[in-house]
């Protein structure tokens, strides 16, 4: 898989304004310049592994929520929308989630609609 830095720093710059962050603040919080971080929302320099965790450590948010639309060949379109939804809840509000989600599968299992839904 190839990574889009063009949607991973319109991710940044999405989490960032979500989070009521400047690009100065999230510099100093990820060890950077603010030059940098405007670089990266704007795809202009490509960000490091280590800076990518620093930056969803300091937004309080998953990397996996920051690369859900920058991995070229991911196997789902709906996964960037399912990170997004997530993206504003507690930890208690994803477990919520979580759980009904598996509830509502383990239904779909039992009464044979699960094999209905993979063909669509």
């Amino acid at each position: 898989m190839k990574l889009n830095y063009k949607h991973l720093g319109r991710r940044i710059r999405e989490e960032r304004i979500r989070a009521g962050v400047s690009q100065a603040r999230l510099a100093e919080m990820t060890d950077s310049s603010p030059q940098y971080i405007s670089h990266i929302e704007n795809a202009r320099k490509k960000a490091s592994l280590g800076l990518i965790v620093r930056i969803a450590n300091a937004l309080e948010i998953s990397v996996d929520q920051l690369l859900s639309e920058s991995l070229t060949g991911s196997s789902y379109p709906g996964d960037a929308e399912l990170s997004r939804l997530l993206s504003g809840c507690s930890n208690y509000e994803r477990r919520v989630i979580l759980d009904s989600a598996k509830a509502l599968r383990s239904i779909l299992e039992e009464n044979g609609w699960m094999v209905l839904a993979d063909k669509e």
